[in-house]
This record gives structure tokens, C-alpha cells and sequence, in this order.
């Protein structure tokens, strides 16, 4: 069993769902030779051989890539085959490699991808679900006194206004909101930043932030933002230090940016989206001594001092870690597991590329709509205060009408979920500079 396991481990980046595991049938057979033929011919330094790793319907010009991802060929195959080593043997497959040996935990392998892509460690990884599950344990797990506040802004997307709510309804403290700009189109950094600042009191004792605006596509400068909250800790008790938490998930896996470095204490995001990896998770990042402030919400199944103090009915030693807040309960670990395999797309493509790419099709949107004078552009025309979405406004139409016609001409955009909506493009590395060129004479048909 150890040498089938390690042989499944150590070929998990290249290895099709039928090859090390024997598929049957003529369906199943046509494809996985399908795919070995996409896997065979990839090569992540041209864009069109990247765009034949996705199953993307060719009929539609998808400009909604932040939503859901559509996986590459090596992400769907580590999801097959390990779907399929959990059919034919699940007890075994999952005890041999969750439960056994610590070496030959697979989890460990999805904490060293995720380290190696933020740049920091393993044991600074916990393992979520989702950018939403990640916030919400970081807040309940965070006490605050009734007189203390969380200071956030009115930016911030449902899931993050939500965890701090029900963070305080629990703990006590309160929460408040602030403004970083009145136009989003003309939003600067040093500003944003500075409007941020000079909110902080005394009291507050947390700053939770998004990195990137999904209702306007307005890029917040994190390690600006970060060297002012480090020069406030500088004048304050280390028990009243100030924590940032940022909301991270739409400009990971876009910018080419160390998360480990930016100088956050807390950063969630899912690996479902601009990662490109399985559906069902994500991580937080957080250095060791942020996590032994966390009280965790769900018991976890991934270090066995937690099971070793249960059985021992004693509380776990020492401060809590990484692990001991990655929710437990069985997840879907044919998907949890196959996410080395985006982070290892996204390393092969290089981080760089990526974010070039998307800023180039992203800023070529941003361009066009901005000559249109039945057009009202939301998102920086700046190429640092914006990532992966292109906000605007068509005269005499409503954000859904404006969704509705492009999705009659094969067009995939969005209208953004918040109180004042706009039409919103997000272009990945799936597209294609004409593939801008026709979503943007489609809306200039729209005057």
C-alpha cells in the first residue's frame, strides 16, 4: 500500500486519472486520451496552449473568470484519480493518507503548495473551504472586549461585513465603516490609505480590509496599508496590538504579489477562483504567533495532538497553530488534495506572466470603454489601483440589461451584487486580446 501511495503522490502533477489506475470503458478511455493529449502539448509559455487546458466552452467568450474556475487538465486529472483510488478502496485510501503515517499526509502537501505560492511556511497554512469560511473563523476566533471595535469600510463584500457582525454579537464591541472614496474611477492609493488611518482609535483593535473591490474593481494598496498599522503597534502594548485582516481572494492568483510579505496578519481567500483550483476550498495565511490568538470555531482532524489531548481529557499543549483551525469533518478530498496541481500551474506559467496578462487584457477593456461616450468606466484606468475586473455603466440600460444582450451574442459578463450595481468584464488567462476587441464592439453597438 505505501509504495501504490507514494507512486500516486509523487506523480500527482503529471499523471492522468486512467494511467496509474485503470479505466474501463470506451468513454472513459477517448477521455482520458483526450486529455493526455492536452497534457502532452502544454506549454505554459504560450497563451493558446494554455487555453487548451480548460474544458471552456469554445461557443462563449468568457468574461466572468473571477466566479467559479473551470478547471486546467492536471487539476481535473489529480481530481479523478484520486475520486477514483476513493472509490475502489475508501477506507484505506483515506486512512493511508489523512490518518497514518505524518509523512505521507497529503493535506501537508496542499499546506506546503500554498506556503511555497504566498511565500511563507507550512505551519502559517490552515486549510478552508472557501474565502467566506476562512473569514468567519478568524473573526470568531478572535475575542474582542465590549469596548473595542473592528473598523472596515463600505466596500467590503457581504461575506466580510457578515463574519464581523456575527463576531460581535457574540464577543461584544462593535463595528464601524468607513469611505475610501467617492469616486472609485478616480480612487487614489496614499488616499485610500490615508482616509483608513486616520479612522483608527485608540480602541480599535482590528482593521479588516479587501484587497481587491469586486463592486468596483479598485485595487487598496495592502503593504502601504500595512507599514501604517505597523507604525501604530510601534506606540501600543503587544496585548493591544492592532490586527489587519484582509480579504485577499480576488487578487490572489492575479498579482504577482508575496502574501507572506505584504505585512497582514490574517489573509483568506478561496483557491476556487483566480487559482484555478477545486471547488470546495481555500486557506488563511497567518504567522505562528497571530494563530495562537485564535480560539478555533471547528474541531480539526489534521494534527493529532488535538485527538491525543482527547483522548487523554486534557487540553492540547501548547498556543493553537495552523492546523488546529482547518475546519475537520471529511471534506472532498479528491478535490482538497488536487489543488497542488493549480498551485503548480500557476508556478509553471510563472506568477508574473499571470498577472501581466491579466492586467494587460483586463487594462485593454478598461482602454476601450473609457473612449465611449455612452459609457461610464468605475474602475481605475490606473494599472496599479486595478486587477481583475472592469466596472461600468451603459447609458439608458440597467447592469442585467447590459449582461442580458452580451450573453445573447456569446458574451459571459456580470452585474456586481451590491447596493449600487454596475456590468462587470473579468478577463483571465483564458482569453485573448480579440476576444476584448469583440465584447468591446458589442458594447459599443449598445449606444
Amino acid at each position: 500500500m505505501n509504495s501504490r501511495r507514494n507512486f500516486l503522490i509523487n506523480s500527482a502533477s503529471v499523471t492522468l486519472a486512467g494511467a496509474a489506475i485503470g479505466f474501463s470503458g470506451a468513454a472513459q478511455a477517448g477521455t482520458v486520451a483526450q486529455s493526455a493529449a492536452r497534457v502532452a502539448e502544454f506549454n505554459p509559455m504560450d497563451w493558446a496552449s494554455v487555453r487548451q487546458q480548460f474544458l471552456l466552452s469554445p461557443d462563449l467568450i468568457h468574461l466572468s473568470n473571477f466566479f467559479l474556475a473551470s478547471h486546467p487538465a492536471s487539476v481535473r486529472n489529480a481530481i479523478d484519480k484520486y475520486r477514483r483510488e476513493l472509490d475502489l478502496n475508501p477506507y484505506s485510501f483515506l486512512d493511508d493518507n489523512m490518518f497514518a503515517l505524518e509523512q505521507d499526509k497529503l493535506w501537508r502537501s496542499v499546506a506546503g503548495a500554498a506556503a511555497e505560492y504566498v511565500g511563507g511556511r507550512p505551519n502559517e497554512i490552515a486549510l478552508t473551504s472557501s474565502t467566506t469560511v476562512g473569514l468567519a473563523l478568524i473573526y470568531n476566533g478572535l475575542r474582542l472586549k465590549p469596548e473595542q471595535e473592528i473598523l472596515t469600510t463600505t466596500h467590503d463584500f457581504y461575506p466580510h461585513h457578515e463574519s464581523m457582525r456575527l463576531a460581535v454579537n457574540k464577543w461584544g464591541g462593535h463595528v464601524r465603516k468607513v469611505t475610501l472614496y467617492e469616486s472609485s474611477a478616480k480612487a487614489s492609493g496614499p488616499e485610500m490609505v490615508s482616509r483608513l488611518v486616520r479612522e483608527i482609535k485608540p480602541h480599535t483593535k482590528i482593521l479588516g480590509v479587501t484587497w481587491v473591490h469586486s463592486g468596483t474593481g479598485v485595487v487598496l494598496p495592502i503593504r502601504e496599508l500595512a507599514a501604517e498599522v505597523a507604525k501604530i503597534n510601534q506606540t501600543r502594548d503587544e496585548s493591544d496590538r492592532l490586527l489587519l485582516i484582509v480579504d485577499g481572494v480576488h487578487g490572489f492568483g492575479v498579482l504577482d504579489e508575496d502574501i507572506a510579505l505584504q505585512g497582514g496578519d490574517f489573509f483568506s481567500a478561496g483557491t476556487h477562483k483566480w487559482i484555478l483550483g477545486p471547488h470546495g476550498n481555500g486557506i488563511v495565511w497567518a504567522k505562528p504567533e497571530n494563530w495562537a490568538l485564535v480560539q478555533p470555531t471547528i474541531p480539526s482532524l489534521m494534527d493529532p495532538e488535538l485527538n491525543t489531548a482527547w483522548r487523554e481529557e486534557r487540553a492540547p499543549h501548547g498556543p493553537t497553530q495552523a492546523a488546529w483551525v482547518s475546519p475537520g469533518g471529511f471534506f472532498a478530498y479528491e478535490n482538497q488534495w488536487a489543488t497542488v496541481e493549480a498551485f503548480q500551474f500557476h508556478r509553471q506559467i510563472g506568477k508574473k506572466r499571470v498577472a501581466d496578462r491579466i492586467l494587460d487584457l483586463n487594462g485593454q477593456l478598461k482602454e476601450g470603454l473609457s473612449r465611449m461616450s455612452h459609457v461610464t468606466l468605475h474602475t481605475p484606468l490606473n494599472r496599479d489601483l486595478s486587477a481583475g475586473f472592469v466596472c461600468f455603466e451603459v447609458n439608458g440600460l440597467s447592469p442585467k440589461e447590459v449582461v442580458s444582450r452580451l450573453r445573447e451574442k456569446a458574451v459571459i459578463a456580470s452585474s456586481t451584487p451590491y447596493g449600487k450595481s454596475y456590468a462587470r468584464f473579468s478577463a483571465g488567462i483564458v482569453n485573448t486580446p480579440a476576444e476584448m476587441d469583440r465584447a468591446l464592439s458589442l458594447i459599443r453597438a449598445m449606444a
